[in-house]
């Protein structure tokens, strides 16, 4: 069984816009913790072999999981793949994130594969996860709000 999600979404945006929202940490913070968590990013160094650290923590129990992993790659304002791997030794492996952008006539096409989640994590809570991120990701970059 392949432990792949594959998310696609069009937004009302310029790659230019979403491409920054995955690498500038406040950013990041605002929009990737799905519903319900709040996020810190520990260290990020947004740049080919640069890595990065970052914590989600659930807002009703205060539990939270620690994670981080390297840029891979970074084609500015069309492709980000990086890998991601949890601290806690019960979801272990390496995980690598594929996100690719794409100018389409009505905004940008966004298509994200997460390959290789750990078997404890059920992939339907995954895409559930990754839905609410992306639906927080919409509300960041589509608004243009004037200087």
């Amino acid at each position: 069984m392949s432990r792949t999600v594959r998310l696609h979404r069009v937004l009302r945006t310029k790659p230019e816009k979403v491409y920054r929202a995955f690498l500038e940490a406040d950013a990041l913070a605002k929009w990737l913790p799905p519903y319900g968590f709040t996020c810190k990013v520990l260290h990020m160094e947004a740049r080919a072999g640069g890595t990065f650290r970052m914590s989600f923590h659930n807002f009703s129990t205060g539990n939270g999981h620690s994670f981080g992993g390297e840029y891979l790659e970074l084609v500015p304002n069309e492709l980000i793949r990086y890998t991601d791997k949890f601290d806690d030794p019960n979801l272990p492996g390496v995980m690598q994130v594929t996100v690719n952008l794409k100018p389409v006539i009505c905004g940008t096409e966004l298509s994200v594969a997460q390959e290789g989640i750990p078997e404890a994590i059920p992939l339907e809570m995954c895409y559930l996860g990754w839905q609410e991120s992306l639906l927080q990701l919409a509300a960041l970059v589509e608004p243009d709000v004037p200087g």
